[in-house]
């Protein structure tokens, strides 16, 4: 087949050609933006599960096709993990925001609310770190916002800028991806924003996507977080789903697959939309002919999973320490064949290790997204395919357990 014609797009936050099995989370944000028009605020939105699964491209989806053709004023976010990164992502919600706010008031032809709010929003922005605005181009006696404490200024921006929108019609949504990297000092502010507007029935929701620990994170920071928003666990697709994923491109495309290509692909998939847009993209690349044939499903999963093993999985292993490499190792060789999550006790145990020293390797691997707690007392792989990955490269790992 023409790879210029290739419609399988693996890739981080890519949106799939056909964006199957989540019309229950699309619609239920559309119903919260359609109900924001008739001045209905609703509770934020928030997206949790592993890693390969489709939350940042839904999350793209629901600002993109959702929100913004609804006239919402959007922000879009990715929350990083080291102190340069947290405070590189503070100046940005600053210099987006007013960004936002300049496009929402040209398109609108509504000058008179871009000058009301660009004094509090510059004088946020200068209050959190160095960007393109001087103060001296703010509006003479302009106080809000500026007293440099977070928990103070973003509770007064957001409620000045939700004001505006809400008379206009328009709602302000921030939205954040690996939101369970946020710092902890902003996270708190947001939720404590969306708390205060959801009392006070202004326009302002948090939609967020992270990994499976995102909802335990939310409430640690503030206890009130479970009742601030809709929870949603994405997870891989239905068998249905995952072959529509795979047939509808191709056919748009003038291919298609037979059906025991078909079936073979999405149950080594497991469902989960990059390895599908994975082995999509290979089979397309591979085959002769338009029918794609059992013969090509299995050529395109092993050169599927040969770049699998080449990049999304090393991306992981290559940021773990010898030590927390020998954590993996040891949660892999326990895990066996269903990937299931070992208990602590198990690993110290086949590290041979003191829970001391376990207990503080287990906590950086948290740290660095690589595993999670599903439940207290045991561990799991954010990335689906892990333990395969590990057997793979170390056929020692005992996969029978």
């Amino acid at each position: 087949m023409d790879s210029e014609l290739n419609p399988y797009t693996p890739g981080s936050g890519r949106r799939p050609p056909a964006l199957t099995g989540r019309d229950a989370t699309i619609k239920g944000f559309d119903l919260v933006v359609a109900r924001s028009k008739r001045g209905v605020v609703d509770r934020g939105v928030m997206l949790s599960g592993l890693r390969g699964v489709g939350k940042t491209a839904l999350l793209n989806h629901l600002r993109m096709h959702v929100a913004e053709p609804r006239d919402w004023v959007t922000i879009s976010l990715e929350a990083q993990t080291t102190a340069s990164g947290a405070a590189a992502v503070r100046r940005q919600l600053g210099r987006e925001l007013l960004t936002a706010v300049r496009r929402f008031s040209h398109r609108r032809r509504l000058e008179h609310v871009l000058e009301s709010l660009q004094g509090v929003i510059g004088t946020f922005t200068l209050s959190i770190g160095p960007v393109s605005v001087s103060r001296q181009a703010l509006p003479a006696g302009t106080e809000r916002a500026g007293s440099g404490a977070l928990e103070v200024d973003l509770p007064e921006l957001v409620e000045d800028v939700c004001t505006v929108l809400q008379r206009e019609g328009s709602a302000l949504a921030l939205f954040i991806d690996e939101l369970q990297d946020l710092d902890l000092e902003l996270l708190s502010a947001l939720l404590t924003v969306q708390h205060m507007t959801q009392q006070r029935e202004l326009p302002f929701y948090l939609v967020g996507a992270g990994l499976p620990n995102l909802p335990a994170t939310l409430t640690s920071a503030r206890s009130y977080a479970e009742r601030l928003f809709t929870y949603t666990t994405i997870g891989p697709l239905s068998t249905r789903d995952a072959g529509l994923a795979l047939s509808e491109p191709a056919e748009q495309l003038g291919a298609g697959f037979a059906s025991d290509a078909l079936t073979l692909l999405v149950e080594v998939s497991g469902g989960y939309p990059y390895f599908l847009q994975t082995f999509g993209q290979a089979i397309w690349d591979l085959a002769p002919e338009k029918t794609f044939t059992l013969p090509d499903a299995h050529a395109a999963i092993l050169e599927g999973w040969e770049a699998l093993d080449g990049g999304f999985f090393p991306s992981r292993w290559e940021r773990a320490t010898p030590a927390e490499r020998a954590y993996l190792h040891a949660m892999a060789t326990l895990a066996g064949t269903g990937g299931g999550a070992p208990t602590t006790a198990a690993v110290v145990k086949q590290l041979d290790t003191s829970q001391k020293a376990s207990s503080a390797t287990r906590s950086q691997l948290i740290g660095k997204g690589l595993i999670y707690s599903p439940e207290h007392g045991r561990v799991a792989f954010t990335v689906p395919g892990m333990v395969d990955f590990l057997q793979r490269q170390d056929p020692t790992i005992d996969r029978s357990r």
